[in-house]
């Protein structure tokens, strides 16, 4: 067994869920992601690799690893969701109004200002989801 299918059958067992082999290949698939795929694009990647997996399989699939934290939905607007595994360090979104690509946006500096206005206002934040739609400059 390659150190990635333990790592993501110990994730699974460690968040209550059964490393089944659909939800081991949804979960490799979205960990190799370097976008913000949805349902439906996850769907076909990973029947790409396993023929046995359905869409109504993939909606379950993704509710529960949502559920038990492994992974974070994404709604931007009049968009279908997207699905990120739950990052190690908080970061904000951008997303091209033109062609719809997500991009992560992680600044310590930007997290460190969040927290200390929060705290200010007596606050701590428990969560938090940023997105920033924007336009590329025509400069």
């Amino acid at each position: 067994m390659s150190a990635e299918i333990n790592d993501l059958t110990q994730a699974l067992r460690d968040a209550g869920l059964r490393a089944t082999q659909q939800r081991m290949t949804l979960l490799s698939v979205l960990m190799n992601s370097a976008d913000h795929p949805n349902a439906d694009e996850l769907f076909v990647r990973t029947r790409a690799i396993d023929d046995s997996v359905s869409l109504a399989t993939v909606y379950r699939t993704l509710s529960a690893l949502e559920e038990a934290g492994l992974i974070r939905r994404l709604s931007f607007e009049n968009e279908s969701a997207r699905y990120e595994i739950t990052p190690t360090a908080d970061h904000d979104h951008l997303v091209d109004i033109d062609t719809g690509e997500v991009i992560e946006l992680a600044n310590e500096e930007i997290n460190h200002l969040r927290e200390e206005l929060a705290r200010r206002m007596g606050y701590e934040i428990v969560s938090h989801h940023t997105m920033i739609r924007a336009r590329k400059s025509q400069k």
